[in-house]
């Protein structure tokens, strides 16, 4: 695999990069800086990145059927009119965990914005544990949690026949898999695909290519691999110049470019100056796969 190229291309450190999602209409990457406060918006062709303050720590975006986007800000699902840089409360959760916030979000095929919960980290990946759920935001706006005791609610995505809802919790290291029901977006069936090995660490953000075949970005890994959920087997690994990858996407005219998030949080001043593009975002071409394009909320 010696065509595969890692750059740089948005090299503005993120403390927490993450979320990244291609937004088609616009020929944009979105992303956001959960400790910045900001969404982002990175055009290809101007090289040019806007962003958004928000007025918490904002932890994932998504597309919007109707216009703008949706995020998860602190423990609110809330609406993002990006023109007028305005957002507005959709629903709260964990009101009696003043300490939580939301994680990492991804839309469904069926256009429901599922997103989980974690207590906010004293250190990275240091916190206190069980204090996450994972829910989902309907079209409807009606809120349903499917399970508490999470410790850092992560990567998710939907396999292409939508039969089957992949999920990380970080601190279990293990990519999981549940059985789906696109009708009523229920989950069940819990089971692991892939357990992660030492040199990889932590697994965080992940989406799926046309092969049906899973990308998992790995927090202290400093890389991207790629499983097969059906074997459970590691098929590729994608090494990086920073240690803390956050997440990824496919994007780019025909998604055959992936988007990789970073951060520098929790990098003292040694380890930042190894690693000088800690906190960007990176674009590797020549994987020989592509990305299906997100889905949008359709709330």
């Amino acid at each position: 695999m010696s065509s595969v190229k890692v750059e740089c291309v948005v090299s503005s450190g993120f403390g927490i990069g993450e979320s990244p999602v291609w937004d088609e209409k616009e020929g944009a990457l979105l992303c956001v800086d959960i400790p910045g406060r900001r969404a982002c918006r990175w055009s290809p062709g101007s090289g040019q990145l806007q962003a958004v303050p928000l007025d918490a720590p904002v932890s994932s975006v998504a597309l919007r059927k109707s216009g703008g986007y949706v995020v998860t800000l602190g423990t609110r699902f809330a609406a993002l009119n990006w023109k007028e840089q305005q957002v507005t409360t959709i629903a709260h959760v964990d009101k009696d965990k003043p300490n939580n916030r939301f994680n990492d979000g991804k839309v469904d095929p069926a256009g429901r914005y599922f997103a989980g919960t974690m207590a906010e980290e004293i250190r990275p990946a240091v916190l206190e544990r069980n204090q996450g759920s994972l829910y989902t935001l309907c079209p409807d706006l009606s809120v349903v949690k499917h399970f508490d005791q999470v410790d850092i609610s992560n990567g998710l995505d939907w396999s292409l026949d939508h039969k089957t809802f992949f999920y990380i919790d970080s601190l279990s290291y293990s990519v999981d898999a549940f059985d789906y029901d696109i009708q009523t977006g229920k989950i069940d069936n819990r089971r692991s695909v892939y357990k992660l090995e030492k040199e990889e660490s932590i697994p965080d953000g992940m989406c799926i290519d046309t092969e049906g075949k899973l990308w998992v970005a790995c927090y202290d890994g400093g890389r991207v691999i790629r499983l097969d959920p059906e074997t459970g087997k590691r098929i590729q690994t994608v090494k990086l110049p920073v240690d803390k990858t956050t997440s990824c996407c496919f994007g780019g005219k025909d998604y055959s470019e992936m988007y990789v998030t970073s951060a520098r949080d929790g990098m003292d001043k040694e380890w930042l100056s190894r690693q000088p593009q800690a906190g960007g975002i990176f674009k590797i071409t020549g994987l020989g796969v592509k990305g299906i394009p997100p889905y949008a909320f359709a709330g």
